[in-house]
């Protein structure tokens, strides 16, 4: 059976409830982690700290009010997802392993 709540796709079977991940979504992720980031709170060298999940759903929710986002399944599934997904971005442009692929600076 499915429901749609707001921009929120929700699946459910059983006990469970399936969110489907839209861009905004991912754009309001994105930019309450760099909140945290900036915060400063959560930042651990190049890491949060464990309790970040907790702190970012707190502000999803601001955002996102009818998201219905759980810290564990729901967030760290998708911050997982976003760092495999931009990782080869990051290695292309970063010149790691990049088969000749980059920014021309005299062309």
């Amino acid at each position: 059976m499915f429901f749609l709540v707001g921009n929120v796709l929700l699946l459910m079977e059983g006990f469970f409830e399936i969110s489907k991940w839209v861009p905004k979504k991912d754009a309001a992720l994105v930019a309450c982690m760099v909140d945290l980031h900036n915060i400063g709170t959560f930042n651990v060298d190049t890491r949060f700290k464990a309790s970040y999940l907790n702190e970012l759903k707190i502000k999803l929710e601001k955002v996102l009010p009818h998201a219905m986002l759980k810290a564990k399944p729901n967030l760290e599934s998708r911050i997982r997802t976003l760092k495999r997904d931009w990782a080869i971005v990051y290695d292309m442009l970063s010149g790691k392993d990049n088969g000749g692929f980059g920014w021309d600076d005299y062309r």
